[in-house]
């Protein structure tokens, strides 16, 4: 039997950790959200009250839902305040020590039926697993960016994550209104696996001066009807987190075909990480992206 999941607790307040607490809110969830600063937490609820508010003007919810939605979720600056959680999710930066540490202060704080889970895009669940108490209730739930508005959510079981864990993550994906892609433990998973080398081969296309930036992008937006080009994609989802997953894919696959491309670990170096720094293929200082190169 499933177990009943009513608490989720969300650490880390930032992009994906505030998307996952605004849909577990609508999907009618009670949720604490959890950053060490206050003044994250406060930013935060700001930009979901900003996307609630877009989706009642989209008339994708109501007022109504909208006003629900806030009043579900609390803020919290201490671990010890998910205690009440029956699901805790940690989206913390993409490092597996911080994660590890993380978990290790969570393990002592919750109930002993609690599940963990990380919505890490490319570290072993098993690995990750094995660091806490509870390895049997210990899962992978990667959502995707811009958490609100993608409809697939990746579940990836480590080597001892029991069916209850696995049938209760399946049911709450489904509370939200996700759809659910089932990817066995390996590094990055489904989606990651695939895209990144993408677009770690856009960024080779680029360095070895195959085509610019805009022809890059222009080729796979037109050519291949993307959405986005994969330079843009690149600075949206952060260059530092493109190389980190390319780095595990490397290291975890031992095969060179995933060998991050040195322009990519120039433009890291350089601090220019995409959008969240204002420059990374693009430069986002002025009124309209420019190609930095």
């Amino acid at each position: 039997m499933a177990l009943a999941i009513k608490k989720v607790g969300v650490i880390g307040s930032g992009q994906m950790g505030n998307g996952i607490a605004h849909v577990a809110a609508l999907g009618g969830f009670d949720v604490v959200l959890n950053d060490i600063a206050a003044d994250r937490i406060k930013s935060a609820l700001a930009t979901i009250n900003g996307n609630l508010s877009r989706q009642v003007a989209k008339k994708t919810i109501t007022e109504e839902q909208r006003k629900q939605a806030l009043a579900r979720i609390s803020g919290a600056e201490r671990l010890e305040d998910l205690a009440g959680c029956d699901l805790v999710i940690e989206t913390a930066v993409e490092k597996e020590d911080v994660k590890r540490k993380i978990f290790n202060e969570l393990c002592s704080v919750l109930q002993p039926e609690a599940i963990i889970a990380s919505n890490t895009s490319s570290i072993s669940i098993t690995r990750l697993a094995a660091t806490t108490d509870r390895p049997e209730r210990f899962i992978g739930i990667h959502f995707m960016n811009p958490v609100p508005r993608m409809e697939l959510v990746e579940l990836i079981r480590g080597i001892a994550t029991d069916d209850a864990t696995f049938e209760a993550a399946k049911e709450f994906v489904a509370r939200l209104g996700k759809q659910v892609a089932v990817s066995e433990d390996f590094p990055a998973f489904i989606v990651n696996r695939i895209l990144l080398p993408m677009i770690n081969e856009a960024i080779y296309t680029l360095y070895e001066g195959v085509g610019n930036v805009e022809a890059i992008d222009a080729a796979m937006k037109l050519g291949a009807h993307h959405p986005m080009g994969p330079l843009e994609l690149a600075d949206f989802i952060g260059l530092d987190t493109c190389l980190s997953i390319m780095q595990v894919l490397h290291e975890g696959l031992a095969d060179s075909k995933y060998r991050p491309c040195p322009l990519l670990v120039k433009y890291v170096e350089a601090g220019w990480l995409g959008r969240k720094t204002q420059r990374g293929f693009y430069d986002y200082r002025g009124d309209k992206p420019v190609p930095t190169r």
